[in-house]
């Protein structure tokens, strides 16, 4: 028998040469600390819209949007195991591409919803109270003085 043929049937040539992967697949209490706090993210954003805490809607849905967010680390970190030491850095790349499509998804929801909003609804009326029909002819919009 060669050498390499010797070395590999011990194992000393079979490409792991010596470094132990360790994978957290997490314990019962990890779990338990995850489901809490999704519990919790979850409880917190119900109440604030089913019991109207606050009164600007707008800023309900930035604080849920950013309850949300939270609750997408957590999700990540307790029950996906993402952290800066596990397979070489690819479990960190991967948490930072999610975090960069989720602002992009929210923010361009954000967006999109508002200028729909702005842009498809026409405002139906002036400061005066009166209707506004919006039309190019003067002579359907009989509140203005068109000379």
């Amino acid at each position: 028998m060669s050498d390499h043929h010797a070395n590999t049937a011990h194992g000393a040539d079979d490409g792991h040469h010596g470094h132990e992967v360790h994978v957290d697949h997490g314990s019962l209490k990890t779990y338990a600390i995850g489901f809490i706090l999704s519990v919790i993210l979850t409880a917190i954003p119900f109440w604030l819209v089913m019991g109207k805490v606050i009164n600007n809607s707008s800023t309900t849905a930035f604080v849920i949007l950013g309850f949300a967010a939270v609750q997408i680390v957590v999700h990540m970190i307790y029950f996906l195991h993402m952290n800066t030491k596990s397979e070489g850095g690819w479990s960190m790349l991967a948490l930072v591409f999610t975090i960069m499509v989720v602002v992009i998804m929210l923010v361009g929801s954000i967006w999109v919803m508002y200028h729909l909003n702005t842009n498809m609804m026409p405002h139906m009326a002036d400061p005066t109270g009166e209707m506004l029909m919006p039309s190019a002819n003067p002579a359907v919009t009989p509140h203005m003085n068109h000379k």
